[in-house]
């Protein structure tokens, strides 16, 4: 392994240098890095692990298997259109954050033994909030303080299941787990977290949105992505997944079509994406994991296409409510077709990148005998084009016309989304490349008969209930408003609960409290008094010992007082 170095360096050090330098020097760091990391990565191929002692452990800090290699590809793909969309930006702490985050992730999917995973679990969870903090609004502060707690406890979950299975197995080993006790209950649990399972999930429809313009391409990139890696890691074929990623698919596209924030929009169809990601581990064969992986791949540069055109919108205009929009397309006509093909990919239209990869997951399913499992992807599927395909396009830059006159996004912009465009026609057009570098052979044909006339059939149908629905007056209009989710439970129930547990057991906590004080107030009169060998602690006792005897009591009365 003497050509090449861990490529969670190359972009720490990135992170070092874009914090040391400005201008344009800052900006050939940015774009360095990742093709830097990128050649790396070619030389790392094949290469054995990269092993390090830590007191009776060995670490393995890199694995590169076809697994592996696949997300370190679209990780440093995704990172340098990142960078391009950010070249405008002059903010140190997101140059540094991004770098660092990206880094984390590469980390992740590099490591071949738990405790290493864990590291870089937890500064994956500590870089990606200044991504929401940096946009520095009020809402943006809370949502990434949320943000933080909830991704901190996958951590702790994900601790505490790691220390128990080495106990049970002596093995720090990151393979193959399966779901099959405790502790793998647990480690799945710190996954699903991260994979924004459902009622798991609100970290994320509340923290992307609130992020800035480049915080949230990058977010939409990484996080989600690593929980899917860990996911075909460890637990493949796990059915449990199966139903887990069909729900998935299913309740945002509800949620969807009723949010009038269009990156809120995009955050729900993101999880609908990562449902047939799971859904397809879950079936566990090699089909349906070639398609988990290949969608994962596709699903980052077609969504970082859609939350790029987006924030490119809220750059020019300061607005992305989907009610405040409407009739960008005369202003911003180049980001409208960038869009558009966005949309089209999600959609999984023939000859646009989606479609190449989601299929390879119903066709699995099919396959395996889960009929109901494919009716819920085929529902999901309309849905998707209905929220994405369809309503992000038609309400930021169709609909009415706002009256917003704005110039186009600026060219950086332009080319990191014309990129990601391309990315998305080709490999629809042409998948074999992506097709070699799966983690099992390839022997699936996307542009059969059957597959293209069922697609076709799904979006026309679907395109034809949104206008009939918009014609008759019955689809949601975008209103001014807030929509409860699952966080009800942790913004308004735990608090209130919290509340109620403190009125009940208050007077009975008083009541101890006061009892303890009083013992200990009794303690120290008698010690006092009766402290020294003749009698008068004041006659035998030296003033030092006094203030000790002073310093235990009160220090006894703030243990109990501050509990």
């Amino acid at each position: 392994m003497t050509s090449s170095i861990a490529p969670f360096l190359i972009f720490f050090a990135g992170a070092v240098l874009a914090a040391l330098t400005r201008g344009w020097a800052r900006s050939v760091v940015l774009l360095a890095v990742p093709v830097i990391g990128a050649l790396n990565l070619l030389a790392l191929n094949g290469a054995e692990p990269v092993t390090v002692g830590m007191l009776d452990y060995t670490l393995t800090i890199v694995r590169a298997d076809r697994l592996s290699m696949l997300f370190g590809y679209v990780f440093h793909l995704a990172t340098f259109l990142g960078f391009i969309y950010a070249l405008h930006l002059k903010d140190t702490t997101e140059s540094v954050a991004s770098m660092l985050y990206a880094g984390s992730a590469l980390g992740v999917v590099f490591a071949g033994d738990m405790i290493t995973l864990f590291v870089f679990w937890e500064i994956l969870a500590v870089t990606s909030v200044f991504l929401i903090l940096v946009r520095r609004t009020e809402r943006a502060r809370a949502a990434a303080m949320r943000y933080l707690l909830i991704q901190v406890l996958s951590g702790v979950i994900l601790l505490s299941g790691i220390l128990i299975r080495v106990y049970e197995t002596g093995s720090i080993a990151f393979d193959f787990i399966g779901w099959s006790g405790f502790s793998s209950s647990l480690i799945l649990l710190a996954f699903g977290i991260k994979c924004a399972f459902p009622l798991l999930h609100n970290w994320l429809t509340d923290a992307y949105p609130e992020a800035t313009p480049t915080g949230s391409v990058f977010l939409s990139a990484f996080t989600t992505k690593v929980a899917v890696y860990t996911l075909a890691r460890a637990f493949p074929g796990t059915e449990m997944l199966v139903y887990v990623g069909a729900t998935m698919t299913m309740f945002p596209i509800f949620y969807a079509v009723i949010e009038n924030d269009l990156r809120r929009v995009l955050s729900y169809s993101l999880i609908n994406q990562v449902g047939f990601m799971v859904t397809g581990i879950g079936i566990g064969t090699e089909l349906a994991l070639n398609g988990a992986v290949s969608h994962a791949f596709v699903h980052i540069i077609y969504k970082s296409l859609l939350f790029m055109s987006m924030g490119a919108v809220l750059f020019r205009t300061g607005k992305i409510n989907g009610s405040e929009l409407g009739g960008l397309y005369k202003s911003m006509p180049k980001t409208t077709v960038l869009c558009i093909v966005g949309a089209a990919s999600i959609s999984a239209f023939p000859l646009f990148s989606g479609f190449v990869s989601k299929s390879m997951v119903m066709v699995a399913a099919l396959e395996e005998g889960y009929s109901v499992v494919w009716l819920a992807l085929l529902f999901a599927s309309a849905g998707v084009f209905h929220h994405s395909g369809i309503k992000i396009p038609f309400f930021a830059f169709f609909a009415h016309d706002s009256g917003i006159r704005c110039k186009e996004a600026p060219t950086n912009m332009l080319i990191a989304m014309s990129l990601a465009a391309f990315i998305s026609v080709f490999l629809g057009v042409y998948p074999w490349p992506l097709y070699d570098i799966l983690p099992f052979p390839v022997d699936y044909k996307p542009y059969t008969a059957a597959h293209v006339l069922t697609q076709s059939q799904l979006l026309f149908f679907s395109a034809l209930a949104f206008y009939a629905l918009k014609l008759t007056g019955l689809y949601p209009p975008e209103l001014h408003g807030i929509n409860i989710d699952a966080e009800w439970s942790y913004r308004r129930l735990l608090p209130r609960a919290v509340r109620g547990f403190v009125r009940a057991f208050q007077p009975m906590d008083r009541g101890l409290r006061t009892a303890a004080l009083n013992a200990f107030a009794r303690l120290t009169r008698y010690v006092i008094r009766f402290g020294g060998p003749t009698g008068a602690l004041a006659r035998t006792v030296s003033a030092g010992g006094m203030m000790l005897w002073v310093v235990v009591v009160l220090a006894l009365y703030l243990i109990l007082y501050l509990a």
